[in-house]
């Protein structure tokens, strides 16, 4: 297969979504506090950022996966 072609994925909710997006929809919805208290993690407790985070996120897979199932318990709420 070509890696120029993405292969679709059209049962992935996550897909397309980015990671961005994911963050400021959880902010919008949570706010930085509860999110802090929902997924215990120093990026979002100590002067929280969106750019702040998604350095954190990016580099520590964990955390992303944590803040990723969150997203998609989001998503099954508002559903």
């Amino acid at each position: 297969m070509n890696e120029n072609c993405p292969i679709p994925q059209p049962n992935n909710p996550l897909h397309g979504v980015k990671l961005a997006n994911i963050v400021e929809e959880l902010v919008e919805n949570y706010g930085w506090e509860h999110l802090a208290f929902k997924v215990n993690i120093n990026c979002f407790k100590h002067d929280p950022s969106v750019k702040s985070s998604l350095v954190f996120l990016r580099r520590t897979p964990w955390a992303r996966e944590k803040v990723e199932q969150l997203y998609l318990h989001h998503l099954k709420k508002i559903k």
